[in-house]
């Protein structure tokens, strides 16, 4: 099975070609093409010139990628949640050229992407998924911080996520109060690795609140106050704010994650998003899960941003369940759902 996929849903255009089979999942083509120079400026993602990016850039890299007389048994976009704008210029290409090659289009969220990186960097799970189900996932992003229950392919319980602020978007804010550019995950990451996180005591939001909600705004709030008490900082101050922002955030994280993990009796621990690069909630992770004994997955650096090669292995398992297949005349009443809302509690 070879599944064209396209990712739009913020400032990244990509595209993938994948070769699906029972247990091998083979990437033919793979291309991300990033605005983060672009949006640096600007000190963040701005809707209106990332959807111009993607105007500019979708047919090229179509053009550059594919042979008009090359066959695909599918096409998969991302349709959601995300940048309407965005979504709109890869959901309109998506079906465009699924209606004029009558090719089925399979409409992808961008959450379960993330999730099914884990299947691009870990052969254990594309031959033998069912072992680890269910799963505890913690999908961490620029715009989503959640624990969701995988009880299978296509079967997710939400268990928690954020009230205010993603974890992603603390960093970055954090990264702005710090004055050390855009995107902020991994400045502060890389400026913590050289600073005391005992030096201040932060506070951890929710993390004895009994739910697995988050909450980052506060923890946010502090470091201002902490700034605003100094008054003058110098580098290794920033060094010392960051590693203690970055210690607070990460105890929250795994402190949940494995509460939940116990109350929910999961057969293995998956971590998703942008936020999955973090190498002190990953290596913390990894040794939480070791202690209970339980396989812990992480996607490889390339495939925890956004990227299509995750969306071409979501929609390969939305084919096995028959799931979210259009074609035909339906493809024309496909729309980007900016709010797209997989996971139910």
């Amino acid at each position: 099975m070879r599944i064209l996929a396209l990712e739009s849903s913020c400032d990244e255009t990509a595209l993938t070609i994948l070769n699906a089979q029972a247990d091998s999942l083979v990437l033919e083509k793979d291309q991300v093409y990033s605005q983060v120079d672009i949006h640096q400026q600007f000190g963040g993602v701005v809707p209106e010139v990332a959807a111009r990016q993607h105007a500019e850039t979708i047919i090229p890299l179509l053009s550059a990628n594919i042979k008009s007389e090359e066959k695909v048994d599918y096409l998969a976009v991302t349709t959601g949640p995300g940048l309407i704008t965005s979504l709109l210029l890869g959901v309109t290409a998506a079906k465009t050229l699924a209606y004029a090659k009558n090719t089925p289009l399979v409409t992808v969220n961008h959450m379960e992407g993330h999730i099914y990186s884990n299947w691009l960097s870990n052969d254990e799970l594309v031959k033998n998924a069912n072992k680890y189900f269910p799963s505890l996932v913690l999908i961490v992003s620029g715009g989503h911080t959640e624990l969701v229950l995988m009880k299978g392919h296509g079967d997710y319980q939400l268990l928690g996520s954020t009230v205010d602020d993603a974890v992603g978007e603390a960093f970055d804010k954090v990264a702005k109060l710090l004055d050390l550019g855009y995107p902020g995950g991994p400045i502060v990451s890389q400026r913590a690795n050289d600073g005391d996180c005992s030096i201040y005591d932060l506070p951890r939001p929710m993390i004895n609140s009994g739910d697995y909600n988050f909450s980052f705004s506060g923890l946010k709030t502090a470091v201002l106050y902490t700034l605003e008490r100094k008054k003058k900082i110098n580098t290794e101050d920033v060094d010392n704010v960051c590693a203690s922002f970055q210690n607070a955030v990460v105890d929250i994280l795994v402190n949940k994650t494995m509460k939940a993990a116990q109350e929910f009796g999961v057969k293995s621990i998956m971590l998703a998003g942008g936020v999955a690069a973090n190498n002190q909630l990953k290596e913390s992770l990894q040794q939480e899960a070791r202690i209970k004994d339980l396989p812990f997955f992480f996607p490889e650096l390339k495939y925890s941003g956004d990227n299509a090669a995750m969306i071409s292995v979501a929609a390969y398992y939305n084919i096995l369940n028959k799931k979210n297949i259009i074609s035909g005349k339906d493809l024309l009443s496909v729309a980007p759902q900016s709010n797209w809302q997989l996971f139910k509690k």
